[in-house]
Order: C-alpha cells, then structure tokens, then sequence
C-alpha cells in the first residue's frame, strides 16, 4: 500500500508538473494576424461613370442638404449642394439625386463657383436614420475560420448610426472590439429580389463593434445561426459608426468586388480586404434575410424578436456585410483552458453546482481584461477605404 500511495504521489507530481509547463508555455495572442497587400491603400472619389458620391449635412436653418463630393482630404471635402442647385429641400439622398439627369450632374460639377468646403465633421451619417439593422456574421472566409464557424449567419442590430467623427465609450466591464464592414440601404422597402434588382442601391463604409465579454458568455458555439449574444452584444447606442459617403455605383457588384477597406488602430493596420471576398454578396445575403424573416428567435435584452418588423428590409435599415480577419478577439487557450480547470476542481465550483465551461469562460475573460489588449481609453480606431472615404473613431474613458 505505501508503495502505491507513492507511486501516485509521484504520479500526481509528475501529471501536475506537466499541466504547470503547458499553462506556462500557453501562447498569449494579442489578437488576430491579418493578410495585407503590398501597395498602400489610395482613397479616392469615384469618378461620375463609375459612381455618384453623395454626403449628407444640416445647414445653419435646420435644413437638411443633399452634397454630391467632387473631392476628399483628410478632414475636408468639396462638393456641390444638390438640394441648393435643384431647390429640392428633401431629406431623402435618394429622392433629391433622382431628381437630376447625369448630363446635369456633370454640368453641376464643372461650374467650379458651386464647389464649396465642408468639414467631414459637419456631415451627417450616410446610413439610414432607421434604429434596427441586418448584422451579418462570418461572410469572409479567412474570419469565419478564426471565429470557427462553417456558415453566413444573421441577427438583428439595434441602434442608430454616428457619425463618420465619432467616438465609443471604454468600459471597466467591457472587452471592446473593432470590425470593418460594408453597409447597403436603398431607396425603398425590399421585400423580394425582384424588389432588390430594382432598387436604387446606395454603399457606404461602417463599423461594428462589439462587447466580447457579453458575447462570450451568451454565444452558442455549437449554433451561432441562433444570434445568441450577438444582438446584446452589438448594439449599444455607440457601436455602429458609419462613413459620410454615401456611394450610388452604376454597377453595384463590380463596385463592391473591387472595394478594398482597412482597419487601423493608433496608426498600426490591422484588417485589409475586398469585397470581393465576401462568401455570400449582397444580392445573396439579401436573399438570406427573406427567409429569415418571420419568426422571433433573435435573443436581445431577455426577449425574442424577428429579424425585421415586417417580412421586408425597410428603407431605413442597413444590411451589414460582415468583417474580414484580423479582429482582436481570439478564442481560449489551453493555459485559459487549464488555468478554469484549476479553479473548479481545486475552489470546489464542483460542489457548488458551477459548471466547469462557465468557470472557464470567467477564467479566460479575467485573463482578458488583465492583459490590456483590447481597445482602451485614447486608442484611435481609423477605418479607410478606397471610394468610401473613412471613419475615425476615438475611445472614450
């Protein structure tokens, strides 16, 4: 007996002193590696064969006006007031752009008497003024496979745009992430693909961020098509920036296939790719979202609700393209995995009834916020694109 009591003494030692090395020598990620190109990205207006770019502004007499940009630098633009030019007060792009021919158009922007400077400051969201959004998850491959997931999933986001000069807030109990996205809204309700081919389609640059924490904690990794954790933890009032360029392009799928965007944090880039790279494009994620519709299954804030209100993307929501690789969250390593281990066996969450993944997801998240890798108060998040222009985003205290 006194032999086998220490034969599984030094078995014990021995076994304890092999989980020790490999929680000691776990990789630390700070967040995940991206692929760039070579050539630095080259903002840019599109030219008026390929795209009209317009911007939104209030003027001094609280009326709203419709810009159509003819140039973009840094923190200035210039552009020609359509809503002036036309008389059309509308604060709807859409209506006051339909109302000019593309001859007229071009004889706007050569009169260079009505090319006036604004400040990107001074301009509005290009995104709807609706409060509820199609999300999108994992449409690009290279992200889906550092989320591992083997699908495009939806969920509905709530909340209404900021502006392209923004801020977000950091919060002790948050874990705050950046995403890149694409954004699309049109001209009218579309309720079919019939209704998406014929509407007039505008594209814009966005951002999602997202509380990690919460999504961590709510997420079902086993059925992320549920949306549990996504809407609760994507749609607090400041986490959906969008750029001030609201781009109608004559052909929206070569546009968006060859529109490269990229994330910056403090100056540092962090995510690159092209629309292109999209698993489903907007014509498909369209399609995807009609038949999501109709049931109240998307968990937000304790209770159930459908994708859209009703059956249809309404003129005031955006459909969102998803992000690319490169965000900062990355999933638990084994020395999280050993280390949640430890504490339930040994702080006897057993005996409480504490489950052994929750202990872990604590012990992972705590590891997390100790190690100060996520955006933190005075970090600058810039998105930039190639005809979308750009978003800057400073993290508030």
């Amino acid at each position: 007996m006194a032999k086998l009591a220490k034969a599984s003494a030094i078995l014990a030692l021995l076994a304890g002193g092999i989980l020790l090395a490999l929680w000691a020598t776990s990789p630390d990620p700070k967040f995940n590696p991206a692929s760039f190109e070579d050539a630095p990205l080259e903002m840019m207006i599109a030219p008026l064969d390929e795209a009209v770019t317009l911007a939104h502004t209030m003027e001094a007499n609280a009326q709203p006006a419709t810009l159509m940009v003819t140039d973009f630098s840094g923190d200035t633009i210039r552009a020609v007031n359509l809503s002036q030019a036309t008389g059309n007060s509308s604060a709807d792009p859409f209506e006051v752009l339909a109302s000019l021919s593309d001859e007229q158009l071009i004889a706007l922007t050569e009169l260079d008497e009505l090319q006036v400077v604004y400040q990107m400051s001074d301009l509005l969201p290009a995104a709807p003024d609706g409060d509820r959004h199609i999300g999108t998850g994992t449409n690009f491959p290279e992200h889906a496979e550092e989320a591992s997931s083997s699908a495009v999933f939806m969920f509905p986001k709530f909340g209404m745009a900021t502006p392209a000069r923004t801020r977000v807030e950091a919060r002790d109990d948050v874990l705050l992430d950046y995403e890149i996205e694409l954004c699309m809204r049109f001209d009218r309700p579309v309720a079919s693909l019939e209704d998406f081919d014929a509407a007039t389609k505008g594209v814009f640059l966005c951002g999602d961020f997202t509380d990690r924490a919460t999504l961590t904690r709510m997420v079902d990794p086993d059925n992320l098509d549920s949306g549990s954790g996504f809407s609760d933890s994507k749609s607090r009032a400041d986490f959906y920036p969008s750029g001030a360029f609201l781009v109608i392009p004559r052909d929206w799928k070569s546009f968006i296939a060859n529109e490269r965007f990229m994330t910056f944090v403090n100056g540092e880039p962090r995510q690159d790719a092209r629309g292109g790279e999209m698993t489903l494009d907007f014509r498909e994620l369209a399609e995807k979202a009609f038949g999501e519709m109709g049931t109240a299954r998307f968990l937000y804030q304790g209770n159930y609700f459908e994708l859209t209100t009703q059956s249809q993307i309404d003129a005031g929501m955006t459909l969102m393209s998803g992000t690319a690789e490169g965000v900062i969250f990355t999933s638990p390593t084994r020395g999280d995995i050993i280390e949640g281990g430890a504490n339930w066996v040994f702080g006897a969450g057993w005996a409480r009834g504490e489950g052994l993944i929750p202990t872990i997801i604590e012990a992972f998240l705590e590891n997390e916020f100790e190690g100060g890798h996520f955006l933190q108060p005075g970090d600058v998040v810039t998105y930039r694109s190639t005809r979308l222009g750009d978003i800057r985003i400073e993290v508030a205290e």
